[in-house]
């Protein structure tokens, strides 16, 4: 294990020194020198509770003597803002028997306790831990892992990582919500016991006298009190031995004190036969238990309901692929298909994993991946998705990927992760869940003395006490903002869009600046050659400019080849069409944000931009006639680029491209504009080309030929005077600004890379999806501060009329059971969701 606790000596008895601090080894990545050793052990020692470091470049670790594991993210930190890395996993851990934010808050302290973990954000909802390690394999941290959760008083297992297993990690696991103590007969004999012991209190409402005898209330209420009720005393000793207290508690001390209240009555003598006996609460106890199961049954079932979306991406995956091997089909086990076998999906058929058409047309219904409703044209050579649906052709496919590699386990973890992962907004119901249930059991304890000393009704006083008790809800704040987010994020999946983590969901919402990256983004990003004019072909005869041009084109091309650049393709591709013999170039080397260079022949060679030309000292008379081709192609909005010999520092030639629009692409910019949000455009192109799409678009800004690395600066110059700016874009170059953004939101046409580091990922390639992901985050939002409202207006309002005796033990606890039922039932609106038509406005 790369992380562990190695306590050292203690110091020798009988002395004064101070006992020696343990100690804990921190992997690091990037260090290559004594100077590098140096920054990191000045890093560390700044850091507070560390007492001393050792780092050793030769094992590429850091030896930190420190007061607690409490330091260890502190630490890394450090290591990484000193321009190093300490290596983190994460492990997706499933808990069991929690029931309120209490328990979360328990088992996230206890996780952050375990030495090597630098972060545990706990879901109530899920039922799901998601811990950050600093270094070493998740495998050996698993023990300490599950033993801290054990010994907080709950039980964790791992949860596995593929697509099988994902309808059954969807909300409460499907053997538990099946199992008897857990399903609806739970509720069902709880409330059949119950129902004598409350009739009496029914009838008298009009005006009928019917009492049941005491022998009888105590058999109903016994085994509803100890058997259906057991759970609470289980939960709730296990939170006392822990030191501290849940929801359980609440309510096993509670109707363990009406239930105690109706023997001693009993006991007294005082429970005679006959209408004058004093009244007995053995139907609180019971009711209370009854409605509280009722209403965590209830809750089971909705909160089973906010996580469909994970279960039906999960569900598109088929358990069988038909395999072509030797020539022949055969069906087998998903589990048996490998990368490079060829895969046969006939007409109707879902397709089973990941990869490229070699053979047969087709149209794939890919709706439930990317929301997109129409079937897309499936050809030779082009990908499908596993999940999607086969149209009217039979297609045989080159398997690219399959189980956790494939885009719909991606999918399915990236919507797993955003809904596992807390918002920033949950940190307030984190303090109060801390201190919650201690400061109900003073408000129970002053209810109890107060009551019983003021009045000597000490009966009464037990009564209000334990309505105090059991109208507590801290499950209701447990489920506030987590049940908004599985639901959010789920409906957004619906739509194609994804959301990577919780904090970029309720950023989303406040974003009043997008910027945009033009290529790829608002624009086709598929762009074809539309002029190619060479130096030479300028001045000569028909059939002299078109050997020029073609000429021009091959040496273009050989400086293209192997380049998955949109521009390169475009040349590749022209140069295809005509048939052309492309020579080999050489010592090819990229030229971030201005081109291309490389040898042709001995001859050195450049391609770019004309920054580039003026870069290489490449002069052009401004009156010739490649010039003035140049200028009217750039006021047309086309993308021009140069071909330099570069010794002779001459202009051979020009290649001009062009780039459609998207559709919808200025429908998107007008929707943002109506629900007040600025646009920018951020572009490498020319200015002419920018300046030309952002006409078309109606966009408010537009900052051309902006290098890669700028972009982020760009976006923090956005950033400045509070507005809070989210960048759109898909590629390699777009990953700097996508992080350095508010919120990073990547188009899943372009590349992992971008799409790693944006917050939300665009299933389609529509621009129109950005103001959807911007009103879903705005209604997500809004869904969990009314929760947190209700959550706590039930606690404020509830909690003081009982304590004033205003509420009986039975109500208050219909009152608790109601508040979870609600809270997760307001959660379980935002599946009604969708995207707005696209000729309307954003829905707020």
């Amino acid at each position: 294990m790369s992380t562990s606790s190695i306590p050292l000596s203690p110091a020798p008895a009988g002395t004064n020194a101070t006992p020696a601090a343990p100690e804990w080894r921190l992997p690091i990545e990037g260090m290559t020198c004594a100077s590098c050793v140096r920054r990191v052990e000045n890093a560390l020692a700044k850091v507070p509770g560390v007492r001393s470091v050792a780092v050793n470049l030769a094992t590429e670790e850091a030896t930190v003597q420190a007061d607690s594991a409490a330091v260890l993210p502190a630490a890394a930190d450090a290591i990484a803002a000193a321009g190093y890395a300490v290596p983190r996993t994460e492990l997706e851990l499933s808990v069991r028997e929690m029931t309120c934010a209490s328990c979360v808050g328990r088992v996230e302290r206890a996780l952050r306790a375990v030495p090597g973990v630098v972060d545990a954000q706990v879901n109530l909802a899920t039922e799901r831990a998601l811990v950050t390690l600093v270094g070493g394999s998740a495998a050996d941290m698993l023990p300490a892992l599950t033993e801290a959760v054990s010994r907080a008083g709950y039980a964790a297992e791992p949860v596995s990582d593929g697509v099988a297993d994902a309808a059954a990690a969807a909300g409460a696991p499907p053997a538990r919500t099946a199992d008897f103590w857990s399903g609806p007969w739970s509720v069902a004999i709880p409330a059949a016991l119950s129902l004598p012991l409350v009739a009496p209190m029914v009838l008298g409402w009009f005006g009928i006298a019917w009492n049941v005898p005491a022998l009888w209330q105590w058999l109903l209420a016994t085994p509803v009190q100890f058997v259906f009720g057991w759970r609470f005393y289980r939960a709730g000793w296990k939170a006392l031995r822990a030191g501290t207290g849940n929801m359980d508690l609440l309510v096993a001390l509670g109707t363990s004190a009406a239930y105690g209240l109706s023997l001693w009555l009993i006991w007294r003598g005082a429970a005679a036969h006959g209408e004058s006996h004093p009244h007995l609460y053995f139907e609180s106890a019971a009711v209370v238990i009854t409605l509280v199961r009722l209403g965590k049954w209830l809750e089971v079932r909705a909160k089973r309901q906010t996580a469909d979306a994970i279960r039906a991406l999960a569900a598109l995956r088929p358990d069988t692929a038909r395999v072509r091997r030797d020539g022949v089909d055969t069906t087998v086990p998903l589990a048996q298909v490998r990368v490079g076998d060829e895969v046969v999906v006939l007409p109707g058929e879902r397709i089973p994993v990941d990869g490229v058409v070699i053979d047969g047309d087709s149209h794939a219904d890919e709706s439930m991946l990317t929301g997109e409703s129409l079937p897309v044209p499936k050809h030779v050579d082009d990908r499908v998705t596993g999940g999607a649906i086969n149209g009217e052709g039979r297609l045989v496919l080159r398997t690219a990927a399959v189980g956790a590699e494939t885009v719909l386990a991606r999918i399915i973890r990236m919507v797993e992760h955003a809904q596992a992962a807390k918002a920033p907004i949950q940190r307030l119901v984190d303090r109060v869940s801390a201190v919650f249930v201690p400061v109900v059991l003073a408000i129970a304890l002053v209810t109890l003395l107060g009551w019983g000393l003021a009045l000597g009704d000490w009966q009464s006083a037990l009564l209000n006490a334990v309505a105090v008790l059991v109208i507590a809800c801290p499950c209701a704040l447990g489920l506030a903002t987590p049940t908004a987010i599985i639901a959010g994020t789920g409906a957004g999946a619906r739509a194609g869009i994804l959301v990577k983590d919780a904090e970029a969901l309720e950023t989303a919402h406040r974003v009043n600046v997008v910027a945009f990256d033009k290529t790829g983004t608002l624009t086709v990003g598929q762009p074809e050659v539309v002029a190619l004019l060479s130096a030479e072909g300028m001045t000569g005869g028909g059939e002299r400019r078109d050997d020029a041009s073609s000429l021009l084109l091959a040496r273009l091309a050989a400086l293209q080849a192997g380049s998955e650049h949109p521009l390169a393709r475009a040349v590749l591709h022209a140069a295809e069409q005509r048939a052309l013999a492309v020579p080999v170039a050489s010592e090819l080397r990229a030229l971030p944000g201005r081109g291309i260079s490389g040898r042709i022949d001995g001859v050195a060679w450049a391609l770019g931009s004309e920054r580039l030309r003026k870069e290489l000292g490449a002069s052009l008379d401004e009156s010739s006639a490649l010039q003035r081709e140049a200028e009217a192609l750039r006021r047309a909005g086309r993308t021009v680029s140069w071909l330099i010999a570069v010794d002779t520092r001459r202009v051979e030639g020009l290649v001009a491209f062009g780039d459609a629009i998207k559709p919808g692409a200025r429908e998107a910019v007008a929707r943002l504009h109506a629900a007040g949000v600025r646009t920018v455009m951020l572009s490498g192109d020319s200015h002419g080309a920018a300046a030309q799409v952002a006409d078309a678009l109606g966009i408010d800004d537009v900052q051309a030929e902006v290098l890669p690395e700028d972009k982020a600066a760009r976006v923090a110059s956005l950033k400045r005077g509070g507005a809070v700016v989210a960048m759109v874009g898909d590629g390699v170059n777009d990953a700097p600004a996508l992080a350095a953004a508010d919120v990073g939101i990547a188009m899943s046409t372009g590349t992992d890379v971008a799409m790693h580091a944006a917050g939300i990922t665009l299933m389609r390639g529509d621009p129109g999806l950005v103001a959807d992901a911007l009103a879903m985050s705005h209604r997500t939002v809004r869904k969990i501060r009314q929760n947190l409202f209700w959550a706590f207006v039930y606690n404020v309002i509830g909690i003081p009329l009982a304590a004033a005796g205003l509420l009986s033990p039975v109500v208050a606890g219909a009152a608790m059971a109601f508040s979870s039922v609600s809270v997760v039932g307001n959660a379980l609106l935002l599946r009604r969701w969708r995207p707005a038509p696209r000729d309307g406005a954003v829905p707020r």
